[in-house]
């Protein structure tokens, strides 16, 4: 009886790598499998390894598809514009926000729906924060300080929870909807809802408009 030689090309995955590829295999198996039929059995196969690997870094399931959300959407972030308008930036980035976490927020919507709240006794708002994160805003806040310089906010006056709300509408219409959003609801939470209201605690009061600059959107962009 003769044994086949091992792979030489072949080479054993250690730490970060490991750890990786792991998560790729959940976040596979959320997508073909869903949530309830995930197992750590089902993604250790995946991987390629066996389940003891995964079980020295996760206690269930649950940490292992919370890990392998919160990965995804860290390797997968929104690209910061730089249009050179407030307005500009703000409909840029939140386009891009609706076609790049449309997945993401299929996926953790289903997963969240399937089984995890209940299965970890975490709030909606709990599981929002640990894959999202709980500073949310950080990466988006150069869109404002950028307008702040050129003169078109004061951003020390405006409230953070109106610097959040465009985003935060976004997400809601992406767990809402699952799909990007249209091009005019994106117009509309900037135009009607947000500029309007940041216009408030603008430096000029909101009572010029620069040239070129959209419908009601006067004193910002």
């Amino acid at each position: 009886m003769t044994t086949a030689a091992p792979d030489p090309t072949r080479r054993r995955r250690r730490g970060a790598e490991l750890e990786a590829a792991l998560l790729d295999a959940a976040w596979d198996e959320l997508i073909e499998a869903g949530f309830a039929k995930l197992t750590m059995e089902s993604v250790a196969s995946r991987a390629g390894t066996g389940v003891a690997v995964l079980y020295r870094r996760w206690a269930n399931k649950d940490e292992v598809v919370l890990a392998a959300l919160e990965r995804y959407r860290n390797a997968h972030l929104v690209d910061i514009p730089d249009t050179g308008s407030l307005r500009g930036d703000l409909v840029a980035v939140l386009t891009t926000m609706g076609e790049a976490r449309s997945v993401f927020f299929a996926i953790a919507a289903a997963t969240a729906f399937s089984g995890l709240l209940v299965d970890t006794g975490m709030t909606p708002t709990q599981v929002r924060d640990r894959i999202m994160g709980d500073k949310r805003l950080s990466r988006m806040r150069s869109v404002y300080e950028r307008a702040h310089d050129r003169g078109e906010i004061d951003l020390e006056s405006i409230p953070p929870a109106l610097l959040a709300m465009p985003f935060d509408l976004v997400r809601h219409d992406l767990v809402m909807d699952l799909k990007p959003l249209e091009p005019r609801r994106i117009e509309s939470i900037v135009d009607e809802l947000f500029l309007p209201l940041v216009r408030h605690y603008g430096r000029d009061g909101g009572g010029s408009s620069p040239a070129g600059g959209a419908p009601g959107a006067a004193g910002v962009a």
